[in-house]
């Protein structure tokens, strides 16, 4: 094949993702080689300390990677004179215990073998980890990220599913990463472990009632209980409910099998299960939990390696939460 010369190099200096960075599950071997041992055991350590981690930490992982790729923009904490992603209305809701474990693991990865480990690095395999540890599959995760450079609220609006969005605006959320419907159905199977606060589905079972009194498509009883839960939520913004109402805590297929019963929690939810471009994957995926694990693996996979960022264009943060040129 002959080389296109000028033309190709103009068309890579425009398009800088495309200088894909050198990704390895043995990044780390040499120049440290106490990284994915150190990350686990504090990975353990945080998820028997706190057992929503698990949740949090693959939310995160998703509100970093759907926004120009894993880059740990999401980590960054906005200053005054810029607001980062962390702040956007979508990201405040972010539990706490995502960010501190990343933290802990920075920190004592730093201790180990200083500005090495990039931060985008350690939530992706912080993610893999605790997938793996709440009964999910093992997702093969490669290395050699770089951080971000820029963390800008104003770019996650457009890059980010709501759960009151129709399925043609989420799925072409999904397709605008070069994300396939089927892997946007398995990627929601996320939703098998987690909580979501009442203010994310307070208009679906308060508003949207029928003459059954309780939401098309939801379980009656299921509605019911949701509102006697849900009954202060605007005075107490934490209240929440389990996305999975029987296996909260354990990866599985059992969020597929709800949503076929009524027992689906967000409006989204609901619309995947029966939008005919999605029921028969929930279809598959409810009855055959080694398909789901398969096709989730193989997009978590997919999603951690687009929009990798290169030397040039990232860099190893000493600190998640800042820039190393940051001067306070």
């Amino acid at each position: 094949m002959k080389s296109c010369g000028l033309r190709c190099l103009f068309i890579l200096l425009s398009f800088p993702f495309l200088l894909q960075a050198n990704l390895s599950p043995d990044y780390y071997s040499k120049t440290c080689p106490e990284f994915d041992q150190t990350l686990v055991q504090i990975v353990t350590e945080k998820q028997i300390a706190a057992p929503t981690t698990a949740a949090g930490t693959l939310r995160l992982f998703f509100h970093d990677c759907m926004v120009d790729g894993c880059d740990a923009s999401i980590l960054v904490a906005s200053t005054p004179r810029k607001t980062s992603e962390r702040d956007a209305d979508i990201n405040r809701s972010l539990p706490g215990d995502a960010f501190d474990l990343i933290t802990r693991i920075k920190t004592a990865v730093e201790l180990k073998c200083p500005n090495v480990v990039s931060c985008s690095d350690i939530l992706v395999g912080a993610t893999r980890s605790l997938v793996s540890m709440v009964g999910g599959p093992k997702i093969n995760v490669k290395f050699g990220r770089k951080d971000s450079l820029v963390s800008d609220m104003n770019r996650v609006e457009r890059k980010l599913a709501r759960p009151n969005m129709t399925m043609d605006h989420i799925i072409s959320i999904f397709e605008s990463s070069d994300l396939t419907v089927q892997e946007m159905v398995a990627l929601v199977g996320a939703h098998t472990i987690g909580f979501s606060h009442c203010k994310e589905f307070a208009s679906r079972i308060f508003d949207g009632e029928n003459q059954s009194g309780s939401p098309e498509g939801m379980n009656p009883k299921y509605a019911a209980e949701l509102r006697k839960l849900c009954a202060n939520y605007t005075k107490d913004e934490e209240m929440s409910a389990f996305n999975d109402v029987f296996t909260p805590g354990k990866f599985d297929n059992m969020y597929y099998r709800n949503l076929k019963h009524g027992y689906g929690l967000l409006a989204s939810d609901h619309a995947i299960a029966f939008d005919n471009r999605t029921r028969s994957l929930v279809d598959l995926y409810a009855a055959n939990e080694t398909a789901f694990f398969d096709a989730f693996a193989k997009a978590m996979v997919k999603v951690s390696e687009q929009k990798v960022k290169t030397e040039k264009h990232g860099e190893v943060r000493r600190r998640c939460d800042q820039y190393n040129d940051y001067k306070g």
